[in-house]
């Protein structure tokens, strides 16, 4: 295994995203020296402005779908626009980042003899047949449907770590990453949370659709990193995948009303047809995580979206 130094390099891709810039949070407070890579194109300078001054710092633009050359210890591959509104404005560019940038940051593991973790998601089971979905099931992926350019590219993107691994050795380890929420979400991003608590902030009525029983599990951004850093720090040869989400399920209703509860708005529900290939149920199985990195989610959803409220508040009143 590679000796680290004192204070590891890590490299973060897609480190100004929701999810990176909080990973970086927590890398620095860790006490480790911080690449955060980010091309801007769903990331933004915002979210990690306030560590520019950190000397342990440093912010580069850059897309993972051109080769990297830097000296790192691990890496963290988060780079991928992840709401259906992002990932579909340009498909073919969604699939080269996930394909493209697992190669070229395995490729960058490789000659650095670095430790990769790759972020891959809930969206490789489909639209599942199995519920709560373990990580041994192979999933039910449309593809060729609007959202195959994300579903499959992810799965792709862990083809390649995992081959990777039987071919050259390489230390990997895989997350799939279920529903996660929390400040720093992107306003117009088409997601579920920030969906509601914007229209519900702004006075409108909150979009549903289907008839609002489907279920998703919903994680606060602060435990998901918790998994991340577990993950990233158990022992050589547990490559994963391991799941990571919420398993407590709520439906689209039951959110919604929630939401517009903490509000305190007067926001109605509006009904809308269900999109393609949209997910009716999404549940994880955490039993591995439980076992291997002693993790679950531990903050509420009702504690955490007062918090995710009072940064979309904040944010629309700036």
């Amino acid at each position: 295994m590679k000796e680290y130094s004192l204070q590891p390099r890590v490299l973060v891709t897609g480190g100004a995203g929701f999810l990176g810039s909080h990973l970086c949070d927590r890398l620095l407070r860790d006490g480790a020296d911080v690449i955060c890579l980010d091309n801007f194109f769903t990331g933004s300078k915002q979210n990690v402005g306030h560590l520019l001054a950190d000397p342990g710092f440093e912010l580069m633009r850059h897309d993972v779908t051109f080769p990297l050359y830097v000296e790192v210890d691990q890496i963290f591959n988060l780079a991928c626009p992840a709401s259906p509104i992002h990932y579909q404005h340009d498909p073919v560019q969604t699939t080269k980042t996930s394909v493209h940038g697992a190669i070229n940051m395995l490729g960058l593991a490789k000659r650095t003899k670095a430790r990769i973790l790759q972020a891959s998601t809930s969206e490789v089971y489909g639209d599942p047949e199995v519920h709560p979905q373990k990580e041994s099931y192979w999933g039910r992926v449309n593809p060729i449907g609007a959202r195959s350019c994300y579903d499959e590219g992810k799965r792709c993107a862990e083809t390649l770590f995992f081959d990777y691994q039987r071919q050259h050795n390489l230390d990997i380890k895989v997350v799939r990453i279920f529903n996660t929420y929390g400040p720093r979400m992107h306003p117009n991003d088409g997601r579920v949370v920030s969906n509601f608590i914007v229209q519900a902030l702004k006075g409108e009525d909150i979009t549903i659709y289907g008839d609002g029983q489907q279920t998703r599990s919903f994680c606060y951004v602060d435990d998901l990193i918790e998994g991340f850093v577990r993950m990233m720090n158990t022992e050589t040869g547990f490559t994963g995948p391991v799941n990571m989400g919420n398993p407590q399920e709520f439906t689209m209703i039951e959110l919604a009303e929630l939401v517009i509860k903490l509000v305190g708005g007067k926001s109605k529900l509006a009904y809308r047809p269900l999109p393609e290939d949209d997910p009716k149920q999404r549940q994880p199985d955490i039993d591995l995580a439980r076992q291997r990195l002693q993790w679950e989610p531990k903050v509420p959803l009702e504690d955490g979206l007062r918090e995710t409220i009072f940064y979309f508040r904040t944010m629309l009143n700036s």
